[in-house]
Protein backbone atom coordinates (compact mmCIF):
# COMPACT_ATOMS: atom_id res chain seq x y z
CA UNK A 1 0.00 0.00 0.00
CA UNK A 2 1.17 3.54 -0.73
CA UNK A 3 2.07 6.00 2.03
CA UNK A 4 -1.19 7.96 1.63
CA UNK A 5 -4.55 7.13 0.09
CA UNK A 6 -7.45 9.13 -1.27
CA UNK A 7 -11.03 8.72 -0.08
CA UNK A 8 -13.99 9.11 -2.43
CA UNK A 9 -17.56 9.34 -1.08
CA UNK A 10 -20.43 9.02 -3.55
CA UNK A 11 -23.59 10.99 -2.76
CA UNK A 12 -26.27 9.54 -5.10
CA UNK A 13 -28.78 12.38 -4.78
CA UNK A 14 -29.95 15.13 -7.15
CA UNK A 15 -32.84 17.58 -7.25
CA UNK A 16 -33.48 16.42 -10.81
CA UNK A 17 -31.72 14.27 -13.39
CA UNK A 18 -29.83 16.05 -16.18
CA UNK A 19 -30.53 14.75 -19.67
CA UNK A 20 -26.93 13.63 -20.34
CA UNK A 21 -26.07 12.11 -16.96
CA UNK A 22 -25.68 8.37 -16.41
CA UNK A 23 -24.09 8.60 -12.96
CA UNK A 24 -25.92 6.70 -10.26
CA UNK A 25 -28.31 9.18 -8.62
CA UNK A 26 -31.96 9.82 -7.80
CA UNK A 27 -34.21 12.36 -6.04
CA UNK A 28 -34.28 11.61 -2.28
CA UNK A 29 -36.38 12.57 0.73
CA UNK A 30 -34.99 13.59 4.12
CA UNK A 31 -35.41 10.14 5.64
CA UNK A 32 -33.53 8.50 2.78
CA UNK A 33 -30.62 10.94 3.17
CA UNK A 34 -30.47 10.32 6.93
CA UNK A 35 -30.37 6.56 6.44
CA UNK A 36 -27.63 6.97 3.87
CA UNK A 37 -25.55 9.08 6.24
CA UNK A 38 -25.85 6.35 8.88
CA UNK A 39 -24.69 3.74 6.33
CA UNK A 40 -21.69 5.87 5.30
CA UNK A 41 -20.67 6.38 8.92
CA UNK A 42 -20.85 2.63 9.52
CA UNK A 43 -18.78 1.81 6.43
CA UNK A 44 -16.22 4.45 7.41
CA UNK A 45 -15.80 2.66 10.75
CA UNK A 46 -15.45 -0.72 9.06
CA UNK A 47 -12.73 0.33 6.60
CA UNK A 48 -10.78 2.44 9.08
CA UNK A 49 -10.22 -0.75 11.08
CA UNK A 50 -8.24 -2.31 8.22
CA UNK A 51 -6.62 0.76 6.60
CA UNK A 52 -3.77 2.20 8.61
CA UNK A 53 -2.20 4.71 6.23
CA UNK A 54 -3.05 8.44 6.21
CA UNK A 55 -5.72 10.02 4.03
CA UNK A 56 -4.44 13.08 2.13
CA UNK A 57 -7.38 13.70 -0.24
CA UNK A 58 -11.14 13.46 0.34
CA UNK A 59 -13.52 13.88 -2.59
CA UNK A 60 -17.27 14.05 -1.97
CA UNK A 61 -18.90 13.61 -5.37
CA UNK A 62 -22.15 12.53 -6.91
CA UNK A 63 -24.86 13.09 -7.86
CA UNK A 64 -25.08 16.46 -6.18
CA UNK A 65 -23.49 16.42 -2.71
CA UNK A 66 -24.79 19.93 -1.95
CA UNK A 67 -28.31 18.41 -1.94
CA UNK A 68 -27.14 16.21 0.95
CA UNK A 69 -26.79 19.39 3.02
CA UNK A 70 -24.01 21.05 4.97
CA UNK A 71 -24.91 19.43 8.28
CA UNK A 72 -24.71 15.87 6.94
CA UNK A 73 -21.52 16.56 4.99
CA UNK A 74 -19.96 18.12 8.10
CA UNK A 75 -20.92 15.08 10.16
CA UNK A 76 -19.37 12.82 7.52
CA UNK A 77 -16.09 14.76 7.39
CA UNK A 78 -15.95 14.79 11.18
CA UNK A 79 -16.39 11.01 11.21
CA UNK A 80 -13.63 10.55 8.64
CA UNK A 81 -11.28 12.66 10.75
CA UNK A 82 -12.07 10.60 13.86
CA UNK A 83 -11.55 7.27 12.08
CA UNK A 84 -8.61 7.95 9.76
CA UNK A 85 -5.32 9.78 10.10
CA UNK A 86 -6.17 12.79 7.93
CA UNK A 87 -3.11 14.83 6.96
CA UNK A 88 -3.04 18.52 7.95
CA UNK A 89 -2.86 19.58 4.28
CA UNK A 90 -5.60 17.19 3.15
CA UNK A 91 -7.40 18.36 0.00
CA UNK A 92 -11.14 18.12 0.76
CA UNK A 93 -13.33 18.61 -2.32
CA UNK A 94 -17.12 18.88 -2.36
CA UNK A 95 -19.08 18.89 -5.62
CA UNK A 96 -21.89 21.44 -5.72
CA UNK A 97 -24.64 22.58 -8.05
CA UNK A 98 -25.36 26.34 -8.05
CA UNK A 99 -29.09 25.64 -7.59
CA UNK A 100 -28.47 24.02 -4.19
CA UNK A 101 -25.90 26.46 -2.79
CA UNK A 102 -26.81 28.88 0.01
CA UNK A 103 -24.94 30.64 2.79
CA UNK A 104 -25.80 27.97 5.37
CA UNK A 105 -24.23 25.26 3.20
CA UNK A 106 -21.12 27.32 2.42
CA UNK A 107 -20.45 28.18 6.06
CA UNK A 108 -20.98 24.57 7.15
CA UNK A 109 -18.52 23.27 4.55
CA UNK A 110 -15.94 25.85 5.54
CA UNK A 111 -16.26 25.01 9.24
CA UNK A 112 -15.94 21.30 8.43
CA UNK A 113 -12.59 21.95 6.74
CA UNK A 114 -13.56 21.59 3.09
CA UNK A 115 -11.08 23.60 1.03
CA UNK A 116 -11.95 22.85 -2.60
CA UNK A 117 -15.23 23.22 -4.48
CA UNK A 118 -16.10 21.62 -7.81
CA UNK A 119 -19.15 23.18 -9.41
CA UNK A 120 -21.10 22.21 -12.50
CA UNK A 121 -21.52 25.23 -14.77
CA UNK A 122 -21.44 23.30 -18.10
CA UNK A 123 -22.30 26.45 -20.08
CA UNK A 124 -23.03 30.13 -19.53
CA UNK A 125 -25.42 30.15 -22.49
CA UNK A 126 -29.06 29.85 -21.40
CA UNK A 127 -30.20 27.78 -24.37
CA UNK A 128 -27.32 25.31 -23.93
CA UNK A 129 -27.99 24.95 -20.21
CA UNK A 130 -31.68 24.30 -20.82
CA UNK A 131 -30.90 21.65 -23.42
CA UNK A 132 -28.87 19.83 -20.74
CA UNK A 133 -31.63 20.13 -18.13
CA UNK A 134 -29.66 22.38 -15.79
CA UNK A 135 -31.79 24.06 -13.13
CA UNK A 136 -29.73 27.21 -12.51
CA UNK A 137 -28.75 30.08 -14.79
CA UNK A 138 -25.33 31.70 -15.14
CA UNK A 139 -26.24 34.44 -12.66
CA UNK A 140 -26.91 31.82 -9.96
CA UNK A 141 -23.57 30.22 -10.79
CA UNK A 142 -21.81 33.56 -10.43
CA UNK A 143 -23.51 34.24 -7.11
CA UNK A 144 -22.54 30.78 -5.84
CA UNK A 145 -18.88 31.30 -6.76
CA UNK A 146 -18.86 34.73 -5.12
CA UNK A 147 -20.47 33.31 -1.98
CA UNK A 148 -17.85 30.57 -1.70
CA UNK A 149 -15.06 33.07 -2.29
CA UNK A 150 -16.45 35.49 0.31
CA UNK A 151 -16.26 32.64 2.83
CA UNK A 152 -12.61 31.83 2.20
CA UNK A 153 -12.75 29.29 -0.64
CA UNK A 154 -10.01 30.12 -3.12
CA UNK A 155 -9.72 26.73 -4.82
CA UNK A 156 -12.84 26.57 -7.01
CA UNK A 157 -13.15 24.33 -10.06
CA UNK A 158 -15.82 24.81 -12.74
CA UNK A 159 -17.10 22.23 -15.23
CA UNK A 160 -17.52 23.08 -18.91
CA UNK A 161 -19.10 20.88 -21.58
CA UNK A 162 -18.07 20.80 -25.23
CA UNK A 163 -20.01 19.53 -28.21
CA UNK A 164 -23.42 20.73 -27.02
CA UNK A 165 -26.42 21.15 -29.28
CA UNK A 166 -25.95 24.21 -31.54
CA UNK A 167 -22.70 25.10 -29.75
CA UNK A 168 -20.29 27.23 -31.80
CA UNK A 169 -16.95 28.91 -31.18
CA UNK A 170 -18.87 32.11 -30.38
CA UNK A 171 -21.12 30.49 -27.77
CA UNK A 172 -18.14 28.61 -26.35
CA UNK A 173 -16.30 31.93 -26.00
CA UNK A 174 -19.28 33.28 -24.08
CA UNK A 175 -18.89 30.44 -21.57
CA UNK A 176 -15.10 30.79 -21.43
CA UNK A 177 -15.37 34.54 -20.88
CA UNK A 178 -17.79 33.87 -18.03
CA UNK A 179 -15.48 31.29 -16.42
CA UNK A 180 -12.42 33.52 -16.77
CA UNK A 181 -14.28 36.51 -15.30
CA UNK A 182 -14.67 34.56 -12.05
CA UNK A 183 -10.89 34.11 -11.61
CA UNK A 184 -11.37 30.36 -11.79
CA UNK A 185 -8.44 28.24 -10.57
CA UNK A 186 -9.40 24.96 -12.24
CA UNK A 187 -11.53 23.96 -15.23
CA UNK A 188 -12.76 20.51 -16.23
CA UNK A 189 -13.83 20.53 -19.89
CA UNK A 190 -15.66 17.41 -20.97
CA UNK A 191 -16.90 16.35 -24.40
CA UNK A 192 -20.62 15.58 -24.37
CA UNK A 193 -21.15 11.85 -24.64
CA UNK A 194 -24.60 10.42 -25.28
CA UNK A 195 -24.84 7.57 -22.80
CA UNK A 196 -27.33 4.80 -23.47
CA UNK A 197 -30.34 5.02 -21.20
CA UNK A 198 -30.25 8.81 -20.80
CA UNK A 199 -32.93 11.20 -22.17
CA UNK A 200 -30.45 12.81 -24.56
CA UNK A 201 -29.55 9.43 -25.98
CA UNK A 202 -33.20 8.73 -26.68
CA UNK A 203 -33.44 12.08 -28.53
CA UNK A 204 -30.13 11.67 -30.36
CA UNK A 205 -31.63 11.57 -33.86
CA UNK A 206 -33.35 14.93 -33.40
CA UNK A 207 -30.41 16.80 -31.83
CA UNK A 208 -28.37 19.39 -33.74
CA UNK A 209 -24.97 18.35 -32.40
CA UNK A 210 -21.66 19.59 -33.85
CA UNK A 211 -19.93 17.08 -36.11
CA UNK A 212 -16.62 15.45 -35.20
CA UNK A 213 -14.47 18.13 -36.85
CA UNK A 214 -16.41 20.91 -35.10
CA UNK A 215 -16.02 19.19 -31.72
CA UNK A 216 -12.26 18.93 -32.29
CA UNK A 217 -12.17 22.64 -33.09
CA UNK A 218 -14.12 23.45 -29.90
CA UNK A 219 -11.69 21.36 -27.83
CA UNK A 220 -8.53 22.87 -29.29
CA UNK A 221 -10.01 26.37 -28.96
CA UNK A 222 -10.67 25.70 -25.26
CA UNK A 223 -7.08 24.52 -24.72
CA UNK A 224 -5.76 27.66 -26.42
CA UNK A 225 -8.04 30.16 -24.64
CA UNK A 226 -7.37 28.73 -21.20
CA UNK A 227 -3.61 28.55 -21.80
CA UNK A 228 -3.54 32.18 -22.93
CA UNK A 229 -5.17 33.08 -19.62
CA UNK A 230 -2.79 31.12 -17.38
CA UNK A 231 -4.91 27.98 -16.98
CA UNK A 232 -2.80 25.11 -18.28
CA UNK A 233 -3.84 21.66 -19.42
CA UNK A 234 -2.46 18.87 -17.24
CA UNK A 235 -4.84 16.04 -18.24
CA UNK A 236 -7.03 15.32 -21.25
CA UNK A 237 -10.03 17.14 -19.77
CA UNK A 238 -8.50 19.13 -16.92
CA UNK A 239 -6.82 22.53 -16.70
CA UNK A 240 -5.46 24.49 -13.75
CA UNK A 241 -3.51 27.49 -12.67
CA UNK A 242 -0.12 26.31 -11.32
CA UNK A 243 -0.57 24.69 -7.91
CA UNK A 244 -4.32 24.14 -8.27
CA UNK A 245 -4.33 20.75 -10.00
CA UNK A 246 -6.77 18.27 -8.43
CA UNK A 247 -4.62 16.19 -6.10
CA UNK A 248 -7.38 13.61 -5.66
CA UNK A 249 -7.94 13.02 -9.37
CA UNK A 250 -4.19 12.82 -9.91
CA UNK A 251 -4.28 9.70 -7.75
CA UNK A 252 -6.43 8.01 -10.39
CA UNK A 253 -4.18 9.04 -13.27
CA UNK A 254 -0.98 8.19 -11.39
CA UNK A 255 -2.46 4.75 -10.60
CA UNK A 256 -2.28 5.36 -6.86
CA UNK A 257 -4.54 3.87 -4.21
CA UNK A 258 -7.91 5.11 -3.01
CA UNK A 259 -11.04 3.92 -1.21
CA UNK A 260 -14.49 4.62 -2.61
CA UNK A 261 -17.64 4.40 -0.48
CA UNK A 262 -21.21 4.45 -1.77
CA UNK A 263 -23.20 2.67 -4.49
CA UNK A 264 -21.22 2.75 -7.78
CA UNK A 265 -17.99 3.84 -5.99
CA UNK A 266 -14.77 2.09 -7.03
CA UNK A 267 -11.63 1.37 -5.00
CA UNK A 268 -8.01 0.39 -5.59
CA UNK A 269 -6.25 -0.95 -2.49
CA UNK A 270 -3.39 -3.40 -1.95
CA UNK A 271 -3.15 -4.02 -5.70
CA UNK A 272 -6.81 -5.05 -5.96
CA UNK A 273 -9.78 -3.25 -7.49
CA UNK A 274 -13.35 -3.57 -6.21
CA UNK A 275 -16.58 -1.62 -6.38
CA UNK A 276 -20.00 -1.25 -4.82
CA UNK A 277 -22.85 -2.07 -7.18
CA UNK A 278 -25.42 0.53 -8.22
CA UNK A 279 -27.69 -0.75 -5.48
CA UNK A 280 -28.75 1.79 -2.86
CA UNK A 281 -30.65 -0.63 -0.61
CA UNK A 282 -27.83 -3.13 -0.88
CA UNK A 283 -25.32 -0.54 0.35
CA UNK A 284 -27.63 0.40 3.24
CA UNK A 285 -27.96 -3.24 4.20
CA UNK A 286 -24.22 -3.90 4.30
CA UNK A 287 -23.81 -5.65 0.94
CA UNK A 288 -20.15 -6.34 0.24
CA UNK A 289 -18.35 -4.79 -2.75
CA UNK A 290 -17.64 -6.84 -5.86
CA UNK A 291 -14.14 -7.92 -6.79
CA UNK A 292 -12.83 -6.23 -9.96
CA UNK A 293 -9.51 -8.00 -10.37
CA UNK A 294 -5.96 -6.84 -9.89
CA UNK A 295 -4.72 -3.32 -10.63
CA UNK A 296 -1.51 -1.39 -10.86
CA UNK A 297 0.13 -3.38 -13.66
CA UNK A 298 2.41 -1.95 -16.33
CA UNK A 299 -0.18 -1.54 -19.07
CA UNK A 300 -2.71 0.04 -16.73
CA UNK A 301 -0.10 2.46 -15.41
CA UNK A 302 0.97 3.48 -18.93
CA UNK A 303 -2.64 3.89 -20.07
CA UNK A 304 -3.53 6.15 -17.12
CA UNK A 305 -0.34 8.21 -17.21
CA UNK A 306 -0.80 8.93 -20.92
CA UNK A 307 -3.91 10.90 -19.96
CA UNK A 308 -1.57 13.44 -18.36
CA UNK A 309 0.32 16.09 -20.30
CA UNK A 310 3.47 14.87 -18.53
CA UNK A 311 2.83 11.41 -19.93
CA UNK A 312 4.98 8.47 -18.89
CA UNK A 313 8.46 9.25 -17.57
CA UNK A 314 10.94 6.45 -18.11
CA UNK A 315 12.71 7.03 -14.78
CA UNK A 316 9.42 6.84 -12.84
CA UNK A 317 8.45 3.65 -14.69
CA UNK A 318 11.85 2.12 -13.82
CA UNK A 319 11.46 3.05 -10.15
CA UNK A 320 7.93 1.65 -9.92
CA UNK A 321 8.41 -1.63 -11.80
CA UNK A 322 12.14 -2.25 -11.41
CA UNK A 323 12.68 -2.59 -15.15
CA UNK A 324 13.26 -0.47 -18.23
CA UNK A 325 10.31 0.83 -20.22
CA UNK A 326 9.30 -1.75 -22.88
CA UNK A 327 11.17 -1.39 -26.19
CA UNK A 328 8.12 -2.63 -28.07
CA UNK A 329 6.09 0.38 -26.95
CA UNK A 330 8.92 2.79 -27.78
CA UNK A 331 9.08 1.28 -31.26
CA UNK A 332 5.34 1.75 -31.76
CA UNK A 333 5.57 5.33 -30.43
CA UNK A 334 8.20 6.10 -33.07
CA UNK A 335 5.80 4.86 -35.74
CA UNK A 336 3.02 7.10 -34.43
CA UNK A 337 5.13 10.26 -34.25
CA UNK A 338 4.62 10.92 -37.97
CA UNK A 339 0.91 11.48 -37.25
CA UNK A 340 1.77 14.17 -34.66
CA UNK A 341 -0.20 12.45 -31.91
CA UNK A 342 2.80 11.53 -29.74
CA UNK A 343 6.08 13.06 -28.66
CA UNK A 344 8.96 10.81 -27.67
CA UNK A 345 12.31 11.81 -26.19
CA UNK A 346 14.85 10.38 -23.78
CA UNK A 347 12.72 11.32 -20.75
CA UNK A 348 9.44 9.68 -21.81
CA UNK A 349 6.33 9.51 -24.00
CA UNK A 350 3.51 12.08 -24.13
CA UNK A 351 0.40 12.63 -26.20
CA UNK A 352 0.07 15.89 -28.11
CA UNK A 353 -3.09 18.04 -28.09
CA UNK A 354 -4.19 16.25 -31.26
CA UNK A 355 -3.26 12.96 -29.61
CA UNK A 356 -5.62 13.70 -26.73
CA UNK A 357 -8.48 13.98 -29.21
CA UNK A 358 -7.68 10.42 -30.33
CA UNK A 359 -6.42 9.16 -26.98
CA UNK A 360 -8.33 5.86 -26.91
CA UNK A 361 -7.12 4.90 -30.37
CA UNK A 362 -3.54 6.06 -29.81
CA UNK A 363 -3.21 4.25 -26.47
CA UNK A 364 -4.71 1.10 -28.00
CA UNK A 365 -2.12 1.24 -30.80
CA UNK A 366 0.67 1.53 -28.25
CA UNK A 367 -0.42 -1.18 -25.87
CA UNK A 368 -2.41 -3.79 -27.76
Amino acid sequence: MTDNIGLYIHIPFCLSKCGYCDFYSFVPDEGTMNRYLDALLKRTDEYSAVINCPVDTIYIGGGTPSVFGGERISHLIEKIRSCFSVTPDCEITVECNPSSVDEKLVKALREAGANRISMGIQSAVTSERKSLGRLSDSQQAKQAVELFRANGFENISLDLMLGLENQTIDTLDESLDFILSLDTKHVSAYLLKLEEGTPLFEKRNSLSLPDEDAVCELYLHTVKRLRENGIFQYEISNFARPGFESRHNLKYWNDEEYLGLGPSAHSFLDGKRFYFERDFDGFLNGKKPKDDGFGGGEEEYIMLRLRLTNGVRFDEFQKRFGKAFPDSIIKEAKNLMKYEVITLDKSGIRLTENGFLLSNSVIAELLF
